[in-house]
C-alpha cells in the first residue's frame, strides 16, 4: 500500500505542498542522490528468486529477512523508479531503521513505552526525502489517480491482514482474510481515538497517517494492535500528523519477527501481484507467484509453454508480457475458466492499445479435456500449471485418479530429454504417489515450498526423461488397467 505525501511531512504538517509534485523526476534524482535500503514483500518461498531479479534488475545485492517473504536491498535515489518495475515483489518500502536483536522488556507496559520513545529517536530524514520522491514519480507516470480513498477497499484487503495478531512464527501471513478483517476491525477504533492535531496546521495542510504492525513470533508480551496503537501515538505526536485508517497518505510499517524489529514507510498503494487480473476466479495466483514460477523453468526463446488448467489465465498472461520470446496456450475445460481468460487477454490488449504500444500478445486460448490435450505428441517445451487443491476445486478424493492422468497425458506432448514442467499443488501425499507412479517419464529436480493463501503448497520442478512415450512400464501399466476395466464393464452389462 502507498504512502505518497510522507516525503514532504518530514518537515512537518507545512511541508507536504503540491510544489514538491511538480518537481519533475530529472531535478528530484540530480539535486540530491542518496543511499536507503528498500524493503520488499515477495511471495514466501519465492526470496532467492526475488533476489536474483533485483541482481539482474538493479544490480544491488538483496538481503534475504530471517522473517519469510522479505527481502532487503540497498538503492541510490536516482534507480528508484526501477524498483517498481521489479515482476516478483508484492509491496514495496523504505527502510527507516532496523534492528537485528531489539531486546524486548519483560513487562508489556515498560515495552509499550520503550516504542513510545522510539518514534522520535529514529532517522526519519532519508526515508521521508523518498517516500517524496516516489510520490512525484508516480505522479508524473500517472499511476496515482485522485486521493487514496479510491482505492481503499483493495489496500485494506492487504494492510488490514498485516494488522492481524500473527502469533505463528511459520506463518506471518496464514490469516484467511476474514478473520483478518475481523481482528483488523478493532485497530481503527484505537486508532482513532487519539487526539486530532487540527489546531497545529489547517485541515487542508494536515497529513494524515497509520501505522501498521505486522508481528510474528511467540515470545511477545504485547499484541500488533496494542504495538501499532502506541507507536502511532508517538509518531503522531512527534510529527503532528493525523491519525486516519483508511484515506491515510502515509503508512508507517512497523514489522516485529522475534527479535527483528524493522520500521519503514510503504512506497506501494496497493500490491503489485494485482497488475494483470482484471476477471478474478476463485484460485486466481498473485502474479508475482507466476513469474516465480516461469523464472523457475527458464523460457526460451521460440518455446512452446502450455498451461492446461489455466483457470484465470495468471500464469499464461504474466508469461507472455514479461517472457515474450515464447509462445503460450492457455486451456481449461471449464467454459467460465476460459471466458475469464479470454477477457483478462483482452484487458491487458486494450491497455496496452490505450497507451499507444503494440498490443498484440503471444498468448491462444482452448477449451478442452486436460486428459485428452488436441496437441501433438512431444511438441511442448514447457508446462506450467496450478493443478487443483481439492479443496476450492475439485476433490482430494478426485486427485487420485486426476493426478495420474494428467502427468500421463502431460508426459505425452512434452519433449523427451528437453521438456520440463512447473505444477503447483498442494496435495503434496497425491502427487508425490502419481509421480512415483510415472518415473519412467518424469523426474523430480527441485521443490518450492510456498505459502498459498495460508496453504502450505510446493511448486515442484519436473525434468520430461528421455524415454518415449508409449513404451515406458507407465504406459503399458496404464492401458492394461484400461483394458482391465473394459473387461469388467462388459461382465457387469
Amino acid at each position: 500500500m502507498s504512502t505518497q505525501e510522507d516525503g514532504a511531512a518530514e518537515q512537518g504538517p507545512n511541508a507536504e505542498g503540491p510544489s514538491t509534485s511538480s518537481s519533475t523526476e530529472d531535478d528530484a534524482t540530480s539535486r540530491d542522490i542518496i543511499t536507503v535500503t528498500v524493503g520488499a514483500t515477495v511471495p514466501t518461498g519465492f526470496e532467492h528468486t526475488a533476489a536474483e531479479e533485483v541482481k539482474e534488475k538493479i544490480g544491488a545485492d538483496a538481503r534475504i529477512s530471517k522473517d519469510r517473504g522479505r527481502i532487503y536491498f540497498p538503492i541510490t535515489t536516482d534507480k528508484l523508479f526501477q524498483v517498481h518495475l521489479l515482476r516478483s515483489v508484492d509491496n514495496l518500502f523504505v527502510v527507516v531503521e532496523e534492528y537485528d536483536h531489539y531486546q524486548f522488556k519483560e513487562s508489556k507496559e515498560e515495552t509499550l513505552m520503550e516504542l513510545q520513545q522510539l518514534a522520535s529517536k529514529l532517522p526519519w530524514t532519508n526515508a521521508l526525502e523518498v517516500w517524496e520522491l516516489n510520490r512525484t514519480l508516480k505522479k508524473k507516470k500517472g499511476y496515482r489517480k485522485g486521493g487514496n480513498g479510491n482505492k481503499v477497499k483493495a489496500n485494506s484487503e492487504a494492510t488490514d491482514a498485516t494488522m492481524a495478531d500473527t502469533e505463528q512464527q511459520e506463518q506471518p501471513q496464514a490469516a484467511s482474510a476474514a478473520e483478518s478483517q475481523t481482528k483488523a476491525e478493532t485497530t481503527p477504533d484505537m486508532e482513532s481515538s487519539m487526539p486530532d492535531s487540527g489546531e497545529v496546521a489547517p485541515e487542508a495542510k494536515l497529513i494524515k497517517f497509520r501505522v501498521t504492525c505486522n508481528r510474528a513470533g511467540d515470545k511477545h508480551s504485547f499484541s500488533s494492535n496494542e504495538a501499532a496503537r502506541d507507536f502511532g501515538g508517538a509518531v503522531q505526536e512527534f510529527f503532528q500528523w493525523k491519525a486516519d485508517m483508511t484515506k491515510f497518505d502515509i503508512e508507517v510499517l512497523l514489522n516485529i519477527h522475534n527479535q527483528e524489529v524493522v520500521i519503514g514507510i510503504a512506497l506501494t498503494e496497493e500490491s503489485l501481484h494485482r497488475r494483470n487480473i482484471s476477471h478474478f476466479g476463485p484460485t486466481t495466483l498473485r502474479s508475482t507467484l507466476c513469474y516465480g514460477m516461469l523464472r523457475l523453468c527458464k523460457p526460451q526463446a521460440s518455446d512452446i509453454i502450455l498451461d492446461p488448467m489455466c483457470g484465470t489465465g495468471a500464469i499464461p498472461l504474466e508469461g507472455a508480457i514479461e517472457f515474450n520470446s515464447s509462445f503460450y496456450i492457455a486451456g481449461d475445460n471449464y467454459d467460465m475458466a476460459v471466458n475469464r481468460t479470454v477477457n483478462n487477454i483482452c484487458h491487458i490488449q486494450k491497455r496496452r492499445a490505450d497507451k499507444g504500444s503494440a498490443s498484440g500478445l503471444p498468448i491462444d486460448t482452448v477449451r478442452w479435456d486436460l486428459c485428452n490435450l488436441p496437441i501433438r505428441t512431444s511438441s511442448v517445451d514447457i508446462i506450467i500449471t496450478d493443478m487443483p487443491f481439492g479443496k476450492r476445486m475439485g476433490s482430494k478424493k478426485k486427485n487420485w485418479d486426476l493426478y495420474p492422468s494428467c502427468l500421463r497425458e502431460m508426459a505425452r506432448v512434452c519433449r523427451p530429454g528437453s521438456g520440463k514442467a512447473v505444477l503447483l499443488t498442494q496435495d503434496k501425499k497425491c502427487f508425490s504417489k502419481a509421480i512415483s507412479r510415472m518415473g519412467g517419464l518424469w523426474r523430480k529436480l527441485h521443490t518450492v515450498w510456498v505459502n498459498v493463501g495460508g496453504l502450505h503448497a510446493g511448486v515442484y520442478l519436473l525434468k520430461r526423461t528421455g524415454a518415449v512415450f508409449g513404451q515406458t512400464p507407465e504406459d503399458v501399466y496404464e492401458s492394461r488397467g484400461t483394458q482391465g476395466e473394459e473387461k469388467d464393464d462388459k461382465k457387469l452389462s
